[in-house]
């Protein structure tokens, strides 16, 4: 399960950006996830719930999932296409010289907090 991996990556990356920028709590992570990116979204979810209670930054925060929608390019004609039905076969002249543009990756959108040290008024991170 690389999903506990990859909460721990992102809740290490929310903690630091959060240190840096005077947040005490944050309120939700937003998450664009790729359509091919083999991460399992209901095992991101439980993985987040468990590892997010345990660090006083995000206990309690959301985590909304964004799927990014997987398109491939196809060389030999030019044209991109629907990843997940097709496959790396171009539907348009049926040549398999082709590669992913996007829908593989995972990154994080945003952040929204509630809390910051005294006085400060930054709303996005």
């Amino acid at each position: 399960m690389h999903e506990l991996g990859i909460v721990f990556h992102i809740i290490d990356t929310v903690e630091q950006v959060g240190r840096e920028n005077g947040v005490t709590q944050v309120r939700s992570v937003t998450l664009d996830v790729g359509q091919v990116s083999g991460i399992e979204d209901p095992y991101l979810m439980d993985c987040w719930r468990w590892a997010a209670d345990r660090s006083e930054m995000l206990r309690g925060a959301r985590l909304q999932i964004e799927t990014v929608h997987a398109v491939t390019l196809c060389d030999a004609c030019g044209k991109t296409y629907d990843t997940v039905p097709q496959g790396r076969t171009c539907p348009y002249c049926g040549s398999g010289d082709t590669h992913l543009l996007r829908g593989n990756a995972c990154s994080i959108r945003a952040v929204s907090y509630t809390h910051l040290r005294a006085h400060e008024t930054r709303h996005d991170l």
